[in-house]
């Protein structure tokens, strides 16, 4: 089969022909791709950024968000059959251990991340995961259509879901980085609250883009957009930002958005954030990291993805085309989501 693998880290992967997959436990699943998302992450991971916490042996196959088809089941597998569709959780989970037991599935001990870790990932025309990482869709779904709410989708709705309670009527939202992320939580947001929204980006047309999908307010990131942002709150700043971007400076902005005892989400990465303690004491702020979400957390956005609630807007690409696909993300080319279709 044709798989995109990572050779040597700061250089391009090259598509290769290598096995399909094949069973190696009663619980593994072989999946037949049907999309695989381009993210930023697959970016860094060619940068070496996750050289030290994952160790994966070279060459490997990179893709972390993936939906297709059952192709293949082990002999315990009950929830899924050859032939269904599914989305697949990035990261396998065991669901014995005690972070499994409480439903933080991204803690868990005995995870593997096909496409980060030693394991092959999604950017091929088949991959082999568990049966703990599937959801089943709809039969008439395209996986193309649905594939990067696996990880983009998925972390965006988690980091919405745990804010929930602190977004009653009444309060501001600030959404900052309306990209490939930042698009999925918008919608998250309108569909889960009844705050206000206010979107930051430095691009026009993700600004644009954001109105048309649940924005009350747009601005633009422009070197006065923090003051914006404090026009619009009567001086006080939002309840909650989501800051999407979390690099090049946009963390502090982020922080600096945010009302006393609110809370300052942190989804994307890449920077430092710098704070005076004295700021965490006599504002009572919160800063709160996300990494991905749990399996209920993707089974829920699922269903108001397949309501219609939440869309991805993607640009579709070859498997041939994969360096196409990154270098255009590299260079704030793609709207939304770029995903690869075998």
């Amino acid at each position: 089969m044709k798989a995109v693998r990572v050779h040597a880290y700061h250089t391009d992967p090259t598509i290769d022909e290598i096995p399909k997959p094949t069973l190696r436990g009663p619980l593994d699943v072989v999946v037949k791709i049907g999309g695989a998302g381009v993210c930023r992450t697959d970016l860094h991971i060619l940068e070496g950024q996750w050289d030290a916490a994952m160790s994966p042996d070279l060459p490997y196959v990179i893709g972390h968000e993936n939906a297709g088809w059952v192709h293949a089941v082990g002999e315990g597998v009950t929830n899924v059959a050859v032939g269904d569709t599914v989305i697949l959780h990035p990261q396998p989970s065991c669901g014995l251990c005690p972070a499994c037991r409480a439903g933080r599935d991204m803690q868990c001990r005995n995870a593997f991340f096909p496409g980060l870790s030693n394991d092959d990932g999604g950017m091929a025309e088949y991959l082999r995961t568990t049966a703990r990482a599937c959801v089943k869709l709809q039969p008439d779904t395209d996986p193309a259509d649905v594939a990067a709410l696996a990880d983009a989708g998925i972390t965006a709705y988690h980091a919405v879901r745990k804010a929930v309670p602190s977004l009653y009527p009444g309060t501001t939202a600030v959404v900052q980085g309306a990209g490939g992320l930042g698009h999925i939580g918008i919608q998250a947001l309108a569909a889960l609250t009844a705050t206000r929204i206010v979107v930051v980006d430095r691009n026009p047309d993700a600004l644009a883009l954001a109105g048309k999908i649940g924005a009350d307010e747009t601005v633009l990131a422009d070197g006065t957009h923090v003051d914006a942002v404090k026009d619009l709150t009567s001086g006080a700043g939002a309840e909650v930002v989501f800051d999407f971007v979390a690099e090049q400076g946009a963390e502090n902005d982020a922080w600096q958005m945010t009302a006393p005892a609110g809370s300052h989400y942190v989804i994307g990465y890449g920077g430092e954030v710098r704070i005076p303690t004295l700021d965490f004491v006599g504002g009572e702020k919160n800063i709160i990291g996300n990494i991905v979400g749990t399996y209920s957390d993707l089974a829920e956005l699922m269903v108001l993805a397949q309501a219609g609630r939440v869309t991805l807007h993607t640009r579709r690409y070859p498997l041939d085309a994969a360096l196409d696909a990154l270098h255009d993300l590299d260079a704030g080319r793609v709207r939304g989501r770029a995903i690869l279709v075998p």
